[in-house]
Parts: structure tokens; C-alpha cells; sequence
């Protein structure tokens, strides 16, 4: 009995907090629809899908790999984001590269982002600038975990 009454409590209080933040929420949409400037602006609410919200430029989005002009991945295969990555989402695998500027690319590349944390340590680490967090995309949720493991061709496509 006593432990239903706690549950009524709480529910009571969750309740009136709701109730409250509705109220000063409408208490300041009224200003506005009179056009009374205040200092404080009531809840916003985006219609998502239709309109979406400015994203800051120093955002951190979906990973995405550089080209050179010949079109092979700018990445030289250094391992320095693989080592600096703090949840080991990384994982490249080197192979030589015919050309005698360039000694080695990433015959794979893989990230998998149900494990990333979008720290970007790994932009940061970069010699060559090859990866870069600045695609912009942030809805890329997906029903299966298999199709957040981005490869090679999708990291730079």
C-alpha cells in the first residue's frame, strides 16, 4: 500500500511539472502573439521533416573520405586514426600502391558507426587531411547494425 502511494506521488509530481512547463511555455507564446518582447522565448518546436534546423559549423557529421585527382582515397594507410580512435571503430588494412609517389592506400577501410562515439580524433589525427566529418548528414539510422559499417565505397561516394 505504501509503495502504490509513493508511485501515486510521483506521478502527481511529474504531472504538475508537465503542467508547468505548458503553462510558462503558453504564458510566453501569449507575449509574442501580442508583441511583447521579452527576454525568454517560449518551447520551439521544427515540423522535422519538413524543416529541418541549421546545423553549426563545427558540427560533427557523417565521416566521409577525400579523393586525389586520380580518384583513389586521399589516405595513405598510416594508421594514426585507427590508433587514436577511443572506440576502436576503425579498422584499415594497407596495401602498395603501384605509384612510387604514393607508398601505400587503404586496400580497407571500415568504419563502423554503431560503435563511433563522432569525437573526431580521428580528423584531427590525419597527416593527409583524408577524412573529414563535414557531410552534413546527420539522419543516417538504419534497421540493421550491418548497414552502419561503411566501407571503402561509401565513405567516398
Amino acid at each position: 500500500m505504501i509503495k502504490a502511494l509513493g508511485y501515486f506521488i510521483a506521478i502527481i509530481k511529474g504531472s504538475l511539472i508537465t503542467t508547468r512547463h505548458f503553462m510558462v511555455n503558453m504564458w510566453f507564446h501569449t507575449l509574442k502573439l501580442f508583441r511583447i518582447k521579452t527576454k525568454r522565448k517560449g518551447a520551439v518546436t521544427i515540423q522535422y521533416p519538413e524543416e529541418k534546423r541549421k546545423i553549426a559549423s563545427r558540427h560533427r557529421s557523417l565521416h566521409r573520405l577525400l579523393k586525389r585527382e586520380d580518384g583513389k582515397p586521399r589516405c595513405v594507410a598510416c594508421m594514426l586514426c585507427v590508433t587514436v580512435c577511443p572506440s576502436e571503430c576503425i579498422f584499415v588494412e594497407a596495401a602498395e600502391d603501384p605509384d612510387p609517389e604514393v607508398q601505400k592506400v587503404p586496400s580497407i577501410f571500415i568504419i563502423d558507426l554503431s560503435r563511433c562515439c563522432f569525437c573526431g580524433f580521428c580528423v584531427e589525427a590525419c597527416p593527409e587531411d583524408a577524412i573529414r566529418m563535414d557531410t552534413g548528414q546527420i539522419e543516417f539510422a538504419e534497421y540493421s547494425r550491418d548497414k552502419l559499417i561503411y566501407d571503402l565505397e561509401k565513405l567516398m561516394g
